[in-house]
């Protein structure tokens, strides 16, 4: 397993008034099967304060892992739930730069 990780970043705009539901279902989403996969190291959700959008920030070990969770039957079944209650899109890449005080 290398050092570095492989980051997937989703920005998600929700729908009005949906965005309690849309977390709760990313809560169990990730409880239930991003955490039995293969090459998933951490995810941090970030909520907008004024309820528009959801980031979710993900590392994984590889390009591969990240492409055979989108494929997994589990997590297929959760996209059409998620598109529901706010749009979707995805960017993937590593660190370039991070900065700590």
């Amino acid at each position: 397993m290398s050092d570095k990780s492989v980051i997937l970043v989703n920005l998600l705009k929700v729908k009005p008034g949906k965005q309690d539901a849309l977390i709760a279902l990313l809560k169990q989403n990730i409880d239930t099967v991003i955490r039995t996969l293969p090459g998933w190291k951490a995810t941090r959700r970030i909520a907008a304060a004024d309820g528009a959008g959801v980031v979710i920030y993900s590392e994984w070990e590889t390009p591969a892992a990240i492409e055979a969770m989108r494929g997994d039957p589990r997590m297929k079944a959760y996209f059409p739930k998620i598109i529901e209650l706010a749009s979707l899109d995805s960017i993937v890449g590593s660190t370039m730069l991070s900065e700590t005080r």
